[in-house]
């Protein structure tokens, strides 16, 4: 027998071995894993893989073998072994070799030392790095889902971060030379490891930022041709402003100026709109945002926001809702609350309109809670009340929304919504919340009977959340009482009473003390 058929031999018994031993039930332990290593050594695995023989069923078993040895403890241990072998699975033909070498490097890196750096030696001194870019362009997506995991978990010490984006500032990163050259799709695919890293840590979106990859951001922005590729970077970008360092990075003028400019453009799709309006609302919704970018480009992006809404306001589409949603978020801080009532005409109008509209039901419940947000009730008391330019737009257009209705006073309207479903008044709650420090709103909420009345009503709300936002908003309107100049005023003394009662009893359904009385009955005799 030639070495030839010697060697397919010896690979068809390791495919019948690995094939048992893959399909053995329950959960594998460290002794048997050691036992069939004993008799097939990892090196012999590896190299049928690599030299494939012509055996039917070898490397479907091979691979669904070392898959489970890999999840052992004793399998990872065995890790930095793997390593010289992970080169030329990286460049096998089969997807099924290049997704289980991803997997490896994956597995080590998440389970070596993240101090002294073992896992990522192993890559330096074996040349892996540049083999797992490339299989983040992978046909087979299964592949580069792999090497995407490999880079995060990279990203999680140290020294991986110095190997993704080396100190020197003038060398390019390999994965931005692989970027420029790659198609969209494939830089679609960085850019979501790169909004994977900004969870990561500090330390990791910073080195995000030096490297200079954020700017393909604002490069696919600009591919107006490709609505799909465009929306796949917002979404990307929205994952990644859901974390705290994003703003910092990512809010610079020329990224304001694409996104409003996108939510300017009537002439593209309305998801791309939307979703442009949200992730600048979620910019514009930090305090410190505000002195790190010229005014200018924060009213032009506020600006086309409004005009969006201007365009939307006799529709009940998803995308006025989202607008109305973007403004309770820039709402929640004191500079965008500002912003929102003091431009020219103020944004804060289509918040107050909608809110005081009832035709569409969720425009009313976005509107709501939007100017609930404006008015302060996410804030802090410090700076629930705003400059006097915006408290006095603020005051302005509620009294001219009241007037222009049916209602004709600010406290008939709160009244009006509270009297809805459950969402709607969940959302007065909040709007009252917020209003109810302002003394003239104060004086509506205490002169409506029916609203302190509501407030303090133990049995007013069936649900948890109903009962807590009630009694919130007593409280709030117990304290702004208490602190105003209203609280000697024999005309609310039953009120503030009333009101004070209520915040004792907390928000649940808590019965008053009453008194033991002795129960007197006359005996029965039998």
């Amino acid at each position: 027998m030639d070495n030839h058929s010697a060697s397919i031999g010896n690979s068809a018994l390791l495919a019948a071995a690995a094939s048992e031993f893959a399909s053995l039930p329950g959960h594998l332990t460290d002794a048997a894993v050691k036992e069939f290593l004993d008799r097939f050594p990892l090196p012999l695995i590896f190299i049928a893989l690599k030299d494939g023989f012509d055996v039917p069923g070898l490397e479907g078993s091979l691979l669904s073998c070392l898959e489970r040895i890999l999840k052992t403890s004793y399998g990872v241990s065995l890790l930095p072994q793997c390593v010289p072998y992970a080169q030329p699975g990286l460049r096998a033909d089969s997807p099924l070799t290049r997704r289980l070498s991803c997997k490896s490097i994956a597995q080590l890196l998440e389970n070596s030392d993240k101090d002294d750096g073992v896992g990522v030696q192993a890559i330096v001194e074996h040349g892996v790095w540049p083999s797992i870019v490339a299989c983040l362009a992978d046909s087979d997506e299964s592949v580069a889902t792999a090497a995407a995991e490999a880079v995060k978990n990279l990203a999680k010490s140290t020294r991986g971060l110095e190997l993704i984006f080396p100190a020197k500032a003038e060398v390019d990163t390999l994965l931005n030379e692989f970027a420029m050259n790659s198609s969209s799709m494939v830089r679609i695919r960085i850019l979501a490891i790169i909004a994977a890293l900004f969870g990561i840590s500090d330390e990791a979106a910073t080195a995000v930022h030096r490297s200079g990859l954020l700017g393909m951001f604002e490069q696919e922005l600009n591919n107006t041709t490709d609505m799909l590729a465009t929306l796949n970077v917002l979404e990307v970008l929205y994952e990644i402003v859901t974390t705290p360092i994003a703003a910092k990075f990512l809010l610079t003028k020329s990224m304001l100026q694409r996104l409003a400019a996108t939510i300017s453009n009537s002439a593209v799709d309305s998801l791309l709109r939307s979703r442009s309006i949200t992730i600048s609302a979620r910019l514009l919704s930090s305090d410190g945002i505000y002195s790190a970018v010229d005014e200018f480009d924060v009213k032009n992006a506020v600006q086309a926001i409004d005009l969006d809404l201007e365009r939307l306001k006799a529709t009940d589409s998803n995308e006025r809702e989202i607008a109305l949603d973007a403004l309770s978020q820039i709402g929640t801080v004191m500079r965008g609350a500002e912003l929102l009532l003091c431009n020219t005409p103020p944004t804060a109008r289509h918040a107050v309109d909608a809110a005081c509209s009832r035709g569409w039901r969720n425009i009313q419940l976005a509107g709501t809670h939007a100017l609930a947000s404006i008015s302060g009730q996410e804030r802090g008391e410090s700076t629930q009340l705003l400059n006097d330019q915006a408290e006095t737009c603020l005051r302005n257009l509620i009294y001219t929304a009241a007037e222009n209705s049916s209602k004709h006073s600010p406290s008939g309207l709160l009244w009006s919504l509270l009297q809805q479903d459950p969402e709607i008044r969940l959302a007065a709650y909040r709007l009252i919340t917020g209003l109810v420090m302002r003394q003239w709103c104060l004086w509506e909420v205490c002169a409506k009977q029916e609203i302190i009345n509501l407030v303090t009503n133990p049995h007013s709300e069936t649900t948890k959340i109903g009962m807590e936002f009630r009694h919130s908003c007593c409280v709030a309107i117990s304290n702004a009482l208490l602190s105003s100049s209203f609280k000697n005023d024999p005309a609310f003394s039953d009120v503030s009473e009333k009101l004070q009662a209520a915040v004792r009893r907390g928000p649940y359904l808590a019965k008053e003390f009453v008194a033991p009385k002795p129960q007197v009955a006359t005996e029965e005799r039998y």
